[in-house]
This record gives C-alpha cells, structure tokens and sequence, in this order.
C-alpha cells in the first residue's frame, strides 16, 4: 500500500503523531481523498449537461440558410423586372469594351427600386468582360453619402488606382527580374526579348521602381485640394484603361459640396493623355440637376435612366427569388412572402424595405424557436422596423427640431390635445432657456414644424378657425415614450429631464 494511504491507525501503532504527519511527511494530497467521496466522471458529466449562454439560443433548428442574400449589400446573379434597365446602361457601357469613351449615365428612381444592384451588376459583368477579352476596363463605386466632399471623392479615387498601379508596376518588376535572370544564365539573349541589351532591362526595372516609390498615398486630410486633384490625374492616367467612376447618392455629394467635383471630373477627358473617363450618377432625387452649373449638367446627363417603382407583383417575384436561397425549404408559410410584398408595395414600391421585412421576420421566427416564419412574425417585424425608423430620424434631427418636438410631446403628456403653433412657441422658448440655446422666431419655428410633418413626425393640419383665421393644429405621429427617450438621449437635451416647463391646461371647445 502507499505511504500515503496509510490508515490513522497505523500510523499511530508506528509511533507518529498528527503533527509529525504535517511536518515530517508530505502533505496528503486533497484530491485523492475527494476522489474517494465523489466520481470525477459524475462531475464532467454535469458539467457537459449545463446550459451555457448561448446553448439554448443554438438548441432549436436554424430557419436561414444564408441570411446575407436578403441584404440590401448582396448583389444577385439576376434581378427581376430590371432587364429593360440593365439593357440600356448595357448598350451604353459596350463602348468602353471597343476602347471608345462611354457616354455619362444619370440613373434615377425612388429608394429601393433597384439602382444600385444593377448598376452594380452592369459593372461586374462588364469587369469580368473586359479581363475575357483582355481590354483593360475598370469600374470604381465611390458612396457619396459617406463620401461627400469633393476632398474625398478625389483622395479616394487617387488611393485606388495607386493601388492598382503598385500592383501592376509589381507584377511587371517580377516579369523583368525573371527575364534579366534568364538572360543572365544564357537561357535566353536579348534578340529573344522585346529589349535590344540586358542594360536596357536594368533601365526598365529602375525606371518602374522609381514609378512605385513616387506613388505617394493622398491622406485623407491635410493637402491642399489641387494637390490631390493632381494626384488622382496622374494615378489614373499612368496607363491605358477605360475608367467608370459609379457616384451613388450623387445628389448628396452636390447638396454637401457644390458641382466642383462633376465639373472636374467631366472635364478630365480632354486632358487625359492614356485613359478615358465616364460617370454614372445614381440619385434618388429627379430634380438634383436642376442646381448644377448647365455645362456640368449637358455633360453629365448624357444619358438618363428612369428606374420606376416595383409593383406589389414584382416585389413578390424578387422576394420569393432571394428567399429560395435565403431560407431552408418549408421556413416560410404561404402568406409570408405576399404580406411582405403588400407591406413594402404601400412604400412607393420599396424592394429594399420589403428585403427587410422579409429578414426581420425570420430573426423574429428564429428568436422565438418557431419552426416556420408566419404572418405574425411579418406584423411583428413591421412594427418594429418602423420604430427604428422613427428613433434613427428623431437621433438625426438638428438640435433646434429636437427641442420643438420636446416642446411638442410635453403638450400631449400634459393632455394638451389640437395642439397650435403659439403654444409649441411658448413651450419652445423655456426649453430653450434651460438649455441656454438660441431662441429661433416663431415664424422659423413654423417651419421647423412643417419639417416635422413632411419625415412623418408629427401631424400638422391648417384648421380655419373663421374669423379668427386659420391656424396649424399638431398632433404626434409616432409613440411619445420611445421617442423621449431618444431625445433625452441627446447630451444636449439631457438637462430638460429635470426641468418641468409650466404647460397650461386649457379645455377643448
């Protein structure tokens, strides 16, 4: 038996004693003696039984199969009722696959009638195209949105055709290296290659490595605009290609920062030595030309493609083609899709809402363990992609439209009902006191509420009053707590929690 195992007993018929045992002798080892009482298998068992966070949320069967395709980023293979569309941007881009300049594109249609996707689509296969028939042809997509300064636009554009060169100067290196190698060893003369000595491929390669290392990146800020300009001329011309520089939400770009960039931009052919330019503008809003200078506009709108909005019908089609791949089969129930469809046909023929829709059920379906997405989970998603909405447009007001909606939502909390303009005023002003802000006048707080109005906030409705003349009544259009919340949200606001402006009661006639 192990000395360790010796029993009390013995070791006191041996003469020891308890303290010489936790002295004189190793320690016994606890886990031996908790081996005794209890099974170390029984205790991994149960840990293994144990429900971790996120075990009971992977217990039930997935509904997707590939949520992505039901973004609004997915690019499908095909898009239903666009192929008139895709057609003509088509027979417009074939040009640049003959080496000729394509004529400029304006593409406009409401939000979510397809723009994006198949002028992306377009661009992907006239890629693809040109690689097959080795014409060097380059799209480049640039979100004015997020990119919205002609600083930007350019440094960009700049950046991505450094890039492009670095790689084709590198590739080039690697070829020359692996020539003057050859030629070096005898494996090949220089009557075999399109250069007359090994010198003159010494001078090619320390020509294109002094190319590379002048290749400057253009930061993001700091340079003179000019600079920048140049740089992007100089990176796009370096060799021959056929460049289509897709501006998507170009009216954004022109609202931020003026026309200067299309002007520079449409009149770059005439300077270029190498390359070729043309743009496709996709733009939500028919009327952004009407603030361009008219050289810019006659250049710019070359061409002009008129996406219309889908019809409940084809958003049906388009739902059911990305649910065949997005969702394991039996995952929707029959009503689904054609809810769905009926939901985003009432938003001016939205695809991209009616996509969300349709992925937002199935989070919902899939959250709740459901087997299958039903008409509930499409109500269910309904509601609460309109509340996102709401919070993010009340997240983005301005401050001033902020506090004129405080003022707004303190009436109603108040029982203040047919709420008019004078008593939005008189609320405004002591908001604006408790916060120190600037006090706008009432006739600039009258339109702040009619802005209000147009994002679907609020309800304001001229009423006549008779003699008395007509006056605008208002009335909240989205849920007062949330909204609040996302107010108070606001580190500015933050302070008019605490204050309570006196709202006087009035009775209703």
């Amino acid at each position: 038996m192990d000395s360790n195992d010796t029993s009390p007993d013995d070791r006191a018929d041996a003469g020891g004693s308890d303290d010489a045992d936790i002295h004189g002798a190793p320690a016994r080892d606890r886990a031996t003696d908790i081996s005794r009482d209890v099974d170390i298998d029984d205790v991994l068992d149960d840990e293994d039984d144990s429900q971790g966070l996120f075990d009971d949320l992977l217990s039930g069967e997935p509904i997707f199969e590939n949520k992505e395709v039901l973004r609004p980023s997915y690019t499908p293979h095909e898009l239903p009722h666009r192929n008139e569309q895709i057609n003509q941007m088509a027979t417009i881009l074939v040009s640049a696959l003959r080496g000729d300049t394509p004529s400029n594109i304006l593409i406009y249609g409401k939000t979510g009638t397809g723009k994006t996707a198949s002028a992306k689509f377009v661009s992907k296969e006239l890629e693809s195209t040109s690689q097959k028939y080795d014409v060097p042809c380059e799209v480049e997509y640039i979100n004015c949105e997020v990119t919205d300064t002609q600083y930007r636009v350019l440094a960009q554009l700049a950046n991505k055709f450094i890039e492009k060169n670095q790689d084709v100067i590198d590739g080039r290196l690697d070829d020359l290296r692996a020539l003057r190698s050859d030629v070096a060893n005898g494996d090949d003369t220089p009557e075999d290659t399109e250069f007359d000595s090994l010198d003159d491929v010494d001078d090619r390669i320390e020509s294109l490595e002094a190319d590379r290392e002048e290749m400057e990146p253009v930061p993001m800020t700091g340079w003179p605009t000019d600079r920048v300009y140049s740089s992007f001329f100089e990176a796009v011309d370096y060799h021959e290609r056929v460049v289509v520089i897709m501006l998507d939400e170009i009216d954004k770009l022109v609202e931020k920062s003026g026309d200067d960039t299309l002007y520079n931009l449409s009149r770059m052919n005439s300077e270029l030595d190498n390359s070729r330019i043309s743009i496709m503008g996709i733009s939500n809003d028919l009327k952004f030309t009407d603030f361009l200078d008219p050289r810019v506009k006659s250049s710019l709108g070359e061409e002009e493609i008129v996406f219309p909005p889908y019809d409940a019908n084809q958003l049906r089609d388009i739902l059911q083609h990305r649910a065949d791949v997005a969702f394991k089969r039996g995952a929707l129930t029959e009503d689904v899709i054609p809810l769905c469809a009926a939901f985003a046909a009432q938003e001016h023929g939205d695809a991209r809402r009616a996509l969300d829709l349709l992925r937002t059920a199935g989070e919902l379906a899939e959250r709740g363990q459901a087997d299958t997405v039903a008409e509930d989970h499409v109500r269910q998603a309904q509601d609460k992609i309109e509340l996102d909405r709401v919070v993010e447009v009340v997240r983005t007001l301005p401050t001033q439209s902020k506090i004129v909606l405080f003022a707004i939502i303190l009436l109603e909390k108040n029982g203040v009902h047919n709420i008019n303009t004078g008593e939005v005023y008189n609320i405004y002003k002591r908001l604006c006191e408790e916060i120190d802000a600037d006090v706008l006048t009432q006739r600039r707080v009258t339109d702040l509420i009619s802005e209000l109005d147009m994002l679907g906030i609020v309800n304001a409705v001229v009423v006549s009053k008779g003699r008395y003349g007509r006056t605008k009544e208002i009335s909240l259009s989205v849920p007062v707590e949330e909204t609040e919340a996302v107010l108070l949200s606001d580190s500015r606001l933050g302070d008019i929690e605490n204050a309570q402006p006196f709202v006087q009661a009035r009775f209703d006639n």
